[in-house]
């Protein structure tokens, strides 16, 4: 059999292909063959026993004894799986708080980061007139509160962007360039952004665990269908920095 993708014939798209994070969240549902699937676990063997009991009734001394003994060991199978659930329902609970975690650092990172971009802005404000458009771009950090799910990615355009403007300025005056201060600020700024792309690439990892788990049938899929569980939205960057990354740097 020939290889269903066949990297040498193609086809190929010559002009390349962009691609998107899809903003929506898909909810968990399992049909009706998943509630027969544990009706059965139930069922089945005591059922089959009782056929036996009364196949054979005539030639077997202790009849209600086999009966019972075969139903009570029939229900092993739903009595296990149970167990299976509530070991899902655990798994799902321990892994969402791990994703809360790992969406805390990012928040505290960055937060160090508009701490960082609001004292170089009044550093830098003493000396030159500095872009409105920075300057708006603080007074709202400034005025925004604490970052949160809510504002997460917005907090981190508006930060990424201001010092996208700020630093360059900075550059054109080589004795605010050389003032102690603002240079560790910058180089702290640079430490941030690779802490909070590690954060946010474990982030995603954690989503993609969670993201494929709540689709494994049987026992995960159905549990996440009867809590109502959606998939969740990885972090994807804004189209600003997406165009910005397209640019020659030297």
């Amino acid at each position: 059999m020939a290889n269903l993708l066949d990297e040498m014939t193609g086809p190929v798209n010559g002009q390349g292909r962009d691609i998107n994070v899809i903003e929506r969240q898909i909810p968990v549902k399992v049909g009706i063959g998943s509630k027969i699937f544990q009706i059965m676990l139930w069922i089945t063997i005591p059922i089959l026993v009782l056929l036996y009991t009364q196949v054979f009734s005539t030639k077997t001394d202790s009849t209600s004894r086999v009966c019972i003994i075969g139903c009570l060991a029939g229900i092993l199978p739903g009595v296990i799986f149970l167990f299976m659930k509530i070991s899902a329902r655990n798994y799902f609970q321990q892994l969402e708080q791990k994703i809360q975690a790992e969406a805390s650092n990012i928040d505290n990172y960055l937060e160090q980061r508009v701490q960082i971009l609001q004292n170089v802005a009044g550093l830098v404000e003493k000396s030159i007139e500095l872009d409105k458009d920075v300057m708006k771009s603080v007074a709202a950090l400034r005025s925004g509160g604490p970052v949160n799910n809510e504002n997460r990615n917005e907090v981190a355009q508006q930060v990424s962007s201001a010092f996208g403007r700020l630093f360059p300025q900075v550059e054109a005056y080589p004795e605010l360039k050389a003032h102690e201060t603002i240079a560790d600020a910058m180089q702290q700024n640079n430490y941030l952004q690779r802490e909070i792309t590690a954060a946010r690439t474990v982030y995603n990892s954690r989503v993609s665990q969670w993201n494929t788990s709540i689709f494994s049938w049987p026992t995960k899929m159905i549990v996440a269908s009867e809590q109502g569980y959606t998939s969740r939205i990885p972090f994807s960057v804004s189209s600003e920095t997406k165009e910005m990354a397209r640019s020659k740097f030297f």
